[in-house]
Formats: structure tokens, sequence, C-alpha cells
């Protein structure tokens, strides 16, 4: 029996083969579209390159760090009376440290291997290892050259040349993943377990640890930055009428109580686990991340101290309240390992409200005070503009990610979840 198609089709002559090749080009996708519906995995996201969601955002946090890092402290900036491309032809440094030369070559690692991650993904560059050393060069010598005009830096041509290796070393090391498959099946890891829209979360949840590297007068504590901004914004208004329009506060700020301690502690650690629920869908899935980020808080809190105050007193900062704290963190973090993404989200903004309304509460110890001017002065002084910043922003960075979030339309969802 024919249909009313088949019988208008029926008149018409036949086309030839090489016309009808779209039609099954055509049907081809069709079908490509059903098996995508029936996994509920949208057609444009999976040809989509979705590792660029992540690289991107922390290709701009890296670039953005790593200028602050090569320019700090940004004072006293003076015109010496010399061109600030002459540093390439002075003779190489009599003396130059392990220390100074593994953190050149850190230091722009990461940038070359997000550079050429970027270019693989988007797949419009060519040559992503060569495109991303001349990127990071042209960046380092804008860094460098800049530093002459900075009292307190000294630009070096073997800095220039050691931020190019660690350039190439990280390209590189993109470029063999990407041959060896280990993207693509990242690629399939994060469909398998994040949302469509977690770039921005990977991104956030991938810096915490980092932003812990910075030595903080709580554990796990990101955003103390009250303190700081009152002293700075009275420094900027000295001498002005403004001054008077300041509050100002009757008494010092008092040292946090255990119980608050506790709770704050136990807020920093939750918090990374919280944004994770914002983007994981299966409950399992969640209780492995969460272990997971638990650990790389306590591993990176360890390191930072190890760094400040020597590596037998890595885990001097593990008294009673800060181990109460973190084991709250983990009953929170299995109690709510069944919410919703949305929920999750609600109860990562309230937790960071929490969170940050108790730091700011809390003042900087003495021992923070002296931790802070040997990162500041010592020899960390290149790490330090590199975590500080994330240290002080990654909080704030998350809420408004959050609020955004909260805010804007529930993301497409997979049929699996």
């Amino acid at each position: 029996m024919k249909t009313p198609n088949s019988q208008a089709d029926a008149g018409r002559p036949a086309l030839p083969d090489a016309l009808r090749r779209p039609l099954q080009g055509e049907a081809e996708l069709h079908d490509v579209k059903h098996r995508e519906d029936d996994r509920g995995v949208p057609v444009l996201q999976r040809n989509e390159p979705d590792g660029a969601a992540t690289s991107f955002p922390l290709l701009l946090v890296a670039i953005c760090l790593t200028v602050y890092a090569s320019l700090y402290p940004f004072a006293d900036w003076r015109d010496q009376g010399i061109s600030p491309l002459n540093f390439l032809f002075a003779p190489w440094p009599r003396y130059w440290t392990g220390f100074d030369v593994g953190i050149n070559l850190a230091g722009y690692a990461p940038l070359g291997f997000l550079l050429v991650l970027a270019a693989l993904r988007s797949a419009r560059i060519k040559w992503a290892v060569s495109a991303a050393v001349l990127a990071a060069a042209l960046l380092s010598l804008c860094m460098e050259a800049l530093q002459s005009y900075l009292p307190s830096r000294v630009p070096s041509n073997v800095d220039l040349l050691l931020n190019i290796a660690g350039a190439w070393v990280g390209g590189c090391t993109a470029w063999l993943l990407e041959k060896i498959g280990a993207l693509q099946r990242w690629s399939r890891f994060r469909d398998r377990w994040f949302a469509i829209d977690a770039g921005g979360a990977l991104a956030l949840l991938v810096l915490w640890p980092v932003a812990l590297l910075f030595p903080a007068s709580v554990p796990m504590g990101l955003g103390q930055v009250f303190e700081r901004l009152e002293l700075a914004l009275a420094e900027a208004l000295a001498d002005t009428p403004f001054l008077d329009w300041l509050p100002v506060r009757d008494i010092e700020l008092q040292p946090l109580v255990p119980g608050a301690e506790l709770l704050c502690v136990a807020l920093g650690a939750l918090i990374p686990c919280l944004l994770a629920y914002c983007v994981i869908r299966a409950v399992w899935q969640r209780a492995v991340f969460a272990l997971v980020m638990l650990t790389a808080g306590l591993a990176a809190s360890g390191l930072s101290a190890a760094l400040s105050y020597g590596p037998e007193h890595a885990w001097a900062w593990l008294d009673a309240p800060v181990r109460a704290g973190l084991v709250l963190a983990a009953l929170l973090a299995l109690l709510l390992l069944p919410v919703r993404r949305r929920g999750a989200a609600a109860f990562t903004l309230l937790a960071l409200a929490i969170h940050l309304g108790l730091l700011n509460q809390a003042p900087a110890s003495a021992y923070f005070a002296q931790t802070l001017q040997t990162w500041e002065q010592g020899r960390f002084i290149r790490f330090n503009g590199m975590v500080q910043w994330l240290g002080w922003l990654w909080p704030y960075a998350a809420l408004f990610y959050v609020l955004a979030r909260l805010s804007g339309p529930t993301p497409p969802q997979r049929a699996d979840t």
C-alpha cells in the first residue's frame, strides 16, 4: 500500500546516485541523532570539543597569574634610561640556584600545556606546540622587558630561555597526551561523570588545591581579605577627607573560638565537594570525587606548611578543632550525596556565605604574619603572586559561579542521570 508521499514520488524520475548521496548522509546523521538521543547526549555537545570549555578558563587564569607573578609587587616603577630589551644581550648571570631554575620552568609549563590543549581542542590552529611556544615566548619577553622598570625585579635572558623551555615541555606533554589518546579518554570520562555545562566548575575545582598552597591563618580558609582590604583602603585614602567616611571598628578582631574554627574548617573543606555535586550526576561518583577533593585539600595544606615551616612541621596545623572540622566535612559530604544538582548549588551558596562571614572575622595570627613575610620577601616571591590571588579570590569566583548557575535556566541533562 502506497502512502500519499510515495505516490507523489512514483511520478518523479529516479535521481542519479551522486545526487542521492547527500540524502544517504542525512539518513546517517538521523541515525546518529537517534542513537545519541537514546543516551540523552545532544549531538552538538558530543561533537563539540568539550575540553575547550575547561581549558580556556584555566588558560585565562594561568595568563593572569603569570603576569601578576612576573610584575609583583607593582611598586616604584622607574625609567633607567636604557632599552627594556637590553637584557637580551647581557652576559649570563654568574650565580643561580636550582630553585630559580625550577620555578621558571614550572611557571610556564602549565601555560604551554593549556595553550596547546586549547589549540588542539579548538581544531582551528595547526602546529599547536610551535604556536604555543611562540605565544609563551612573546609573553615572557614582554614580562622580562617590563621588569626593567621595577627596582625589585631583574630581567634576565636566562629566565626568558627557561620560561620558553618550560612552555615547550608543557606543550609537548599536552601534544603527547593527545597522540596517545589520553585526552580522548578524558573526554569520554568527562561525558560519563560530569554534566554538559561542567567547564566552569571543573576549572574552579582544579584551582582549589593550588589556592590552598598559599598559607592561610585558618586551615582550609580561602577568601580572608577583609583586614587587608581595610588596611589598603585606609592607606589609599590617607590625607584625604574621605578617610573619615570609613567605618571604624571599636575593637580589634578576635581569634575564632574552637567551635567557630571547627565550623570554618568544615565548611572550607565541604565547599569544593558541594561544588562538584553541582555537576556530577551519580551518587557513587560524587562519593569518589568528594574523597579525592578532601585528600587533595589535606595534601595541599600539608605541602604549604612544609614549604613555610619545614617538612618536620608539615602536619602541625592538624590540631583538635581542625581534625574535628575535617571529620564534620566528610560526614556532611556523605549526607548530602543524594541532593539534586540545583539543591547542591543552593547549599554551596549557603556554605560560602557562612564560611566567608566567619573567616573574615578572624585576625591574622603572629605566626601567619611571619609566614607571609617568608613568602613575600624570601625565595617564594616568584611563586607568591601565582597563589596569593587564588587564595583570596577563589571563593568569590565560586560564589559568582553558583549565583549564575542558580539564576540561569536549568541546563540540559542526559537521559541517564
